[in-house]
């Protein structure tokens, strides 16, 4: 018998600490030559840790949220084999590459790919597999105390949804809860800021240092939604179905031809305003392990349909966890927005260090005067957030009035 100690892994990129995420294993646990141990988080990605070698876990270093420099001890495996510390002095490595990948739910598993298995009576996951579920269920889990190891999963593929962490913590078939309405209630829940949640965090509080400020127009999309039914209506069953953030996407490429000052990055260190031809547009998305902003890149060289899907690829490959780095980063002006839930004007923070972002209200139906006429008419603000330090007020407005061109008489997206 012999010790390995395994590092954490230098994942490269200059990163010089990670955050423990999750562990995978305990004390206790036999693992096998690359098993996951354990998730770490860099500034922009989850990574999956590997076991070596075969083993067992003896110690474990941290709990989820602490920091660890790079090449300090994350755990200890008794093994049958030479120990890191002779092959050390052979001059051997301790550690196998990590594995790169950011997480929007919890991973895929080898149980969770049996598709022999009917969702429905899916049996506990192996002792050395992480049960599939997303992060909400495991700390759903935790609250009530369920080991999510121990429970059935009649989700998809055999992932644990909410309603098998209640059915499992009371016995058996899920109680429905007595609600007394008017009852006093004292619990407190202290919930850790890890995680993808304080990236997200230590991201805004750092954009929020940059004077935003907001301009908001009304735009009359009425004839681009005549468009997109029409398109809809002829192409959606071969080519699929547009909603309208493929219209807004070509505007914003259009636009930024005349003000390339919007398609831009703010290097506030040295002082660098980098205007990019390639247009990278982010696309906020929200997952259950907080919001993303996967990139659709050249989106200048995409007709309507092959921005939308790009953006529904883009989308579900961060909600199911397998968005690969470049497919997170590199975005050069961002659009968010909320769907139906829009509201009437929001103020959008920018995606640092870009100096621009788009936001989406919702569309409404209401009277106004067209042609001398009221007449119904659809209606959408866009709440545009724009960093003041190299970005004026004229300009901003300008490059929104631009947009609206466009999005108002929608057959100049097809005209240059």
């Amino acid at each position: 018998m012999s010790i390995h100690v395994v590092k954490v892994p230098d994942i490269g990129e200059g990163i010089a600490e990670v955050e423990l995420v999750e562990w995978r294993v305990r004390p206790g646990d036999t693992v096998v030559a690359d098993q996951p141990l354990v998730d770490v988080m860099t500034d922009k990605a989850t990574v999956e840790v590997p076991s070596p070698v075969d083993g067992k876990v003896i110690a474990a270093n941290g709990t989820a949220g602490d920091k660890l420099a790079v090449g300090s001890e994350l755990l200890r495996l008794e093994t049958n084999g030479t120990g890191t510390a002779e092959r050390e002095r052979a001059g051997a490595s301790g550690t196998r590459p990590a594995k790169s990948r950011q997480r929007a739910e919890a991973p895929e598993t080898p149980s969770a790919k049996a598709a022999a298995t009917p969702a429905s009576t899916a049996p506990p996951p192996a002792a050395n597999e992480k049960p599939l579920a997303s992060p909400s269920v495991r700390r759903h889990a935790r609250e009530l105390g369920v080991d999510l190891s121990q429970v059935r999963g009649s989700g998809p593929d055999g992932r644990i949804v909410h309603e098998d962490v209640v059915r499992h913590a009371a016995g058996g078939a899920a109680k429905p809860a007595v609600v007394q309405r008017y009852a006093e209630r004292d619990g407190e829940h202290a919930m850790p800021v890890i995680g993808m949640r304080r990236q997200i965090a230590l991201h805004m509080q750092a954009t929020l240092r940059i004077p935003h400020f907001t301009y908001v127009e009304e735009v009359d999309v009425t004839d681009l939604e005549v468009l997109r039914s029409k398109l809809n209506e002829r192409f959606g069953e071969t080519r699929g179905r547009l909603t309208v953030l493929p219209f807004l996407m070509r505007a914003i490429v259009l636009s930024v031809n005349a003000f390339p000052q919007m398609n831009a990055r703010f290097d506030d260190e040295k002082g660098i305003v980098t205007r990019f031809e390639a247009v990278n547009i982010g696309i906020a998305t929200q997952t259950d392990a907080g919001l993303m902003v996967p990139v659709v890149r050249h989106a200048e060289a995409r007709d309507l349909w092959a921005s939308a899907a790009e953006v529904a690829r883009l989308a579900d490959a961060a909600r199911a966890s397998k968005a690969a780095r470049d497919e997170i980063s590199g975005s050069t002006i961002t659009v968010t927005s909320l769907g139906p839930l829009g509201g009437i004007v929001t103020t959008p923070v920018i995606n640092a260090p870009e100096v621009a972002i788009v936001g989406v209200n919702r569309i409404v139906e209401r009277p106004v005067v067209h042609a001398g006429a009221i007449v119904p008419r659809r209606l959408m603000n866009l709440s545009s957030s724009f960093d003041h330090r190299v970005v004026d007020g004229q300009q901003a407005a300008e490059f929104v009035q631009a947009l609206r061109g466009y999005l108002e008489c929608p057959a100049l997206l097809f005209v240059e």
